[in-house]
């Protein structure tokens, strides 16, 4: 899910880990990706939206065996990183209940882009550069 304003984009940092991401998961049985794409960015930073008003990027290769269906988000004013909330937990290796995401940041694209993996710089790169990123000024890395 990138949230973005064409300038920025919001991501969240991984508990206990140096990379950060854009809100993302996997759509539990019968429900369409737009729909689990608003859950997820509801649960991982407190957002909502209704699946309708999403742009939906299309379904990209991310990972040995796992596509990602990408949806844009294409707010007017970029929320306050310190407002959002992360309400999905898991238990980490030692036994402690962390977040999912611990931190966020709202980065301009030159800055964020570095800080995700190198899968989704890849996907990201390429929906920037491609014929529906709906800010053409801003697109490509």
């Amino acid at each position: 899910m990138v949230v973005t304003d064409g300038a920025a984009v919001v991501l969240g940092r991984f508990a206990r880990r140096a990379l950060w991401d854009i809100p993302k998961g996997v759509a539990e049985p019968g429900e369409d990706f737009a729909a689990a794409a608003a859950r997820e960015l509801r649960e991982e930073t407190g957002l909502e939206i209704e699946p309708g008003a999403l742009l939906d990027l299309g379904v990209h290769r991310y990972l040995r065996g796992k596509d990602l269906a990408l949806f844009l988000w294409r707010v007017e004013a970029m929320p306050a990183a310190e407002e959002l909330r992360c309400t999905t937990f898991f238990r980490a290796a030692d036994g402690a209940v962390v977040p999912e995401f611990d931190r966020f940041a709202v980065l301009p694209w030159a800055e964020a882009l570095p800080r995700v993996g190198r899968n989704l710089q890849r996907v990201l790169g390429a929906v920037r550069a491609g014929p529906d990123w709906p800010f053409p000024e801003s697109g490509g890395l």
